[in-house]
């Protein structure tokens, strides 16, 4: 896999949990086409393996993820097919969440710290998320002149229409300990547990059958996930028109360049 998405052993040592692993640290795990791929290849593996029990998604340093890769969006603004480019990226990463939202098995994202972006998608596409107290969340796209428009449905799923407009319209970053209050976290704990913490959940999933739990997350996805599903997908478009914007290109452009956007109007 080119080891930008490492299958790593799991914490419980148990061969029916299957442990993928973000693995750029040195780019705070930003997400790549490549990595998008990767990832979607490894979760289609693991649907397709009938020993599988339960999935956990994690990542390698003090970075969680950074949400997508501006330096490779920036070439995709500089090339000429740039509308197909920025198509093709969104279809990817929306295949990436509705792959990981519905997979058959409990999904368990073990977060070590900040999420941005487009890293909140693959959290939120998880069944069970469990981060340390040192993790924030934040959807920062308006900033750069973008929207999280395939993020938003599996947000409003989680925390509610209400709690998912203030964190996408006020840009400010949602603590770990506020994100449990909303639901959104199973648990939050501190750095040093946090893998004993995830060992202790992984054990109690498995002590429940796997028919039953197979049963209970059709159920769910019956319920709620096929709406959440079409509109991620209705998003694709709303997400390749945003980034064609003029705001867009500065929003972009100040980010690389450290320095506050200029909008106009502003």
């Amino acid at each position: 896999m080119n080891q930008l998405i490492e299958l790593v052993s799991n914490p419980s040592s148990n061969p029916r949990v299957v442990t993928l692993r973000l693995n750029r640290p040195d780019r705070r795990n930003a997400l790549t086409r490549q990595m998008l791929q990767q990832l979607v290849q490894a979760v289609e593996a693991v649907s397709n393996d009938p020993e599988a029990r339960l999935l956990v998604i994690q990542s390698s340093g003090p970075v969680f993820c950074a949400g997508m890769d501006l330096s490779e969006m920036q070439q995709r603004a500089a090339a000429d097919d740039k509308e197909q480019q920025w198509q093709l990226d969104s279809e990817i990463y929306c295949q990436l969440l509705e792959t990981l939202f519905t997979l058959k098995i409990p999904t368990l994202a073990q977060v070590q710290g900040p999420v941005l972006a487009g890293g909140v998608g693959i959290v939120l596409a998880c069944d069970l998320i469990v981060a340390t107290e040192n993790t924030f969340f934040a959807l920062p796209e308006p900033v750069r002149g973008i929207t999280a428009a395939m993020v938003t449905p599996f947000l409003v799923y989680r925390v509610g229409a209400g709690v998912a407009g203030q964190w996408l319209l006020s840009g400010e970053r949602v603590s770990a300990q506020r994100a449990h209050q909303t639901g959104l976290c199973l648990d939050v704990t501190p750095q040093e547990v946090l893998e004993s913490r995830c060992e202790a959940l992984i054990k109690s999933v498995l002590s429940g059958s796997p028919s039953a739990l197979a049963i209970t997350k059709k159920h769910l996805s019956d319920g709620a996930a096929n709406n959440v599903i079409a509109q991620a997908r209705a998003s694709i478009s709303v997400s390749a028109v945003a980034r064609q914007t003029d705001d867009a290109r500065e929003g972009l452009a100040a980010f690389l360049e450290k320095r506050n956007p200029n909008w106009f109007p502003s």
